[in-house]
């Protein structure tokens, strides 16, 4: 979680005593940056003036990082207006306009000036990029790969957990929500109110190792299936501590390449351009008391996590779930659904859509279509829960309590529905997320449903 008090104290160490790391790069203009960023004020003016003088928008990169680092000085601001065109008083503007030109390719100096900097917050981030940063290298823009205010490695995931039973797990309220899993019979509940803190597990769930990784900042928990054909050995995440476009990015302990928690694929050496895209597997946000009904087996993950946290109800982000703001600065179209609406997201073959979740509060059965395949969704919009069924040629009717199909009442199970002829029509993988986040990453590619007027 973003500390601005850890964020001041870290860019004051890196200002005044960080020693700076071999550069590729002109000399002179990694100095300028360092120069506009901790000079005098003549000094930081007269650095501003040189690159103005210049005039290549390839140093506009470098100055959006001193906004982050240093504040809005007169100086930066000043540059940045000349070599964009814009007035851009924040670092959030910045990046913003950063993000909408991606054709602008920055000056060399800038990979040393980020690295320099985030040496300064924590020597470890280096260990995720090769030195010099090969920008090929990479799937996603370095420029905008931020820091998230934490450590590397500082949000502890939770590898190989423990768990208690459904009688023993009086720690829970009927109202708490869980992330709930269940592969080849073996059930499991991840309370959001613990995941919050830790934001990742490694486990192996009926036989198949997998990993949730939690964005808590784009609302997204996305269940991975973490064995790749041709490894020999599943694939152990962490929280990088880094992200891009306000969605956290994971790393892989094996190789320590980045990767995309939405998307499931690597975007950094050594495992960047390898093909390699982690299956995505059926979980399910629910209440306490439904999903102990529908599963008294089920194992619930302990308080014992062997870290301290206060993992009572909605401490963790709690401001930021409260607000309709983001933390990080990131483009979002608002004008079909806000930010941080949320929204039920299926990526298939042929196509993707999301769902907004308020739709299920007036329709909480929908037979619609995405890509090539029919689907049917079951959602109660109140506990965020969505389950969604390849359904063929069928269609339903009815809730989440009682669902009607051809024959009569349905059952619903995690891994199909059942037909009171025994017919099963099988799960579809989807996620509940922040409509920013689904609109930022595939909205180019996917539908929105539109509520029957």
């Amino acid at each position: 979680m973003f500390n601005p008090m850890i964020f001041l104290s870290l860019a004051l160490v890196i200002v005044t005593s960080f020693t700076s790391l071999p550069s590729r790069a002109e000399v002179d203009f990694l100095a300028l940056s360092k120069t506009i960023l901790i000079g005098t004020d003549a000094e930081r003016n007269a650095a501003a003036d040189t690159l103005i003088a210049r005039g290549k928008p390839d140093m506009v990169p470098s100055l959006v990082l001193l906004m982050r680092i240093g504040g809005s000085h007169v100086a930066t601001r000043r540059a940045l207006q000349a070599l964009t065109g814009e007035e851009l008083t924040t670092w959030r503007e910045a990046m913003r306009y950063q993000e909408a030109f991606p054709e602008i390719e920055p000056h060399p100096s800038y990979y040393d000036l980020k690295l320099w900097y985030w040496g300064g917050i924590d020597r470890d981030f280096l260990s995720l990029f090769d030195t010099p940063i090969d920008p090929n290298g990479l799937r996603i823009r370095f420029e905008e790969i931020t820091w998230g205010g934490v450590l590397f490695d500082a949000i502890p995931s939770l590898d190989k957990p423990a768990f208690v039973s459904v009688n023993d797990a009086d720690y829970l309220r009927e109202t708490d929500l869980v992330f709930g899993i269940e592969i080849n019979g073996d059930a499991r509940a991840y309370p959001l109110r613990i995941m919050g803190w830790h934001e990742m597990f490694n486990d192996v769930i009926g036989g198949i190792p997998v990993a949730l990784a939690y964005c808590t900042l784009c609302g997204a928990g996305i269940l991975f299936e973490t064995k790749i054909d041709g490894r020999d050995e599943p694939f152990i995440f962490g929280s990088s501590g880094l992200l891009y476009r306000s969605n956290k990015l994971m790393f892989d302990r094996q190789t320590k390449s980045l990767w995309n928690q939405f998307t499931g694929e690597p975007v950094s050496d050594p495992l960047a351009h390898s093909g390699i895209a982690l299956k995505i597997r059926p979980t399910t946000i629910t209440s306490w008391a439904d999903w102990r009904v529908q599963h008294p087996d089920s194992k619930v993950l302990s308080l014992e996590t062997g870290h301290i946290r206060d993992y009572e109800p909605g401490v963790a982000y709690r401001d930021y779930f409260a607000s309709p703001d983001l933390m990080f600065p990131t483009i979002t179209d608002q004008s079909r659904l806000l930010q941080k609406d949320y929204v039920y997201g299926i990526r298939v073959a042929g196509g993707a859509k999301a769902w907004p979740l308020a739709a299920f509060a007036a329709e909480p059965v929908i037979n619609d279509q995405v890509g090539f395949s029919n689907v049917v969704l079951i959602g109660d919009a109140a506990t965020r829960t969505v389950r969604a069924y390849d359904r063929g040629d069928l269609l339903f009717s009815g809730d989440t309590r009682n669902l009607l199909g051809p024959g009569g009442a349905w059952q619903i199970f995690e891994d199909a529905l059942k037909g009171p002829d025994g017919q099963r029509l099988p799960r579809v993988p989807g996620h509940i997320a922040y409509w920013f986040a689904w609109d930022g990453y595939l909205g180019a590619e996917s539908e929105l449903y539109e509520t029957a007027k």
